[in-house]
């Protein structure tokens, strides 16, 4: 059995709000929301992976901060993948969106109000429930 697709989620934050952005039409689960971040590619590590998914999807240079979680999940009919959830506090750049439906600074109290991945849930829990702190 092949090893699960590396994929990093990058929260990024910004006073006590975090950035929530909707997946396009077209493509994988529409309409749902999720973090910025997608698959690490062959000779990155995971934080080299974030820094340029961040920089291809919001147009910013980002400081990968703290691991805040990890997780595997798979989806009826694809393969497994390890998500790992990065704290992103510090950043050069203007955030753009470049590629979502749509971008929401949310308090992360209001997270819930999302139609968010499954992937991601277990993460937005403990987060709305304060186990982990940005």
């Amino acid at each position: 059995m092949d090893p699960p697709v590396q994929v990093t989620a990058g929260v990024v934050s910004r006073a006590g709000s975090v950035l929530a952005c909707q997946r396009p039409t077209g493509g994988a689960h529409p309409g749902r929301w999720e973090f910025p971040g997608g698959k690490v590619e062959q000779g990155e590590t995971l934080e080299m992976g974030m820094r340029r998914e961040l920089q291809e999807e919001l147009g910013i240079d980002a400081v990968v901060g703290p691991l805040l979680w990890q997780t595997q999940f798979q989806y009826p009919g694809r393969g497994p993948f390890a998500l790992t959830f990065f704290g992103i506090r510090t950043w050069t750049g203007k955030v753009t969106n470049r590629c979502f439906a749509a971008m929401r600074w949310m308090p992360i109290a209001n997270l819930g109000a999302l139609d968010f991945l499954e992937a991601d849930r277990e993460f937005i829990g403990a987060l709305i429930g304060g186990q982990i702190r940005l």
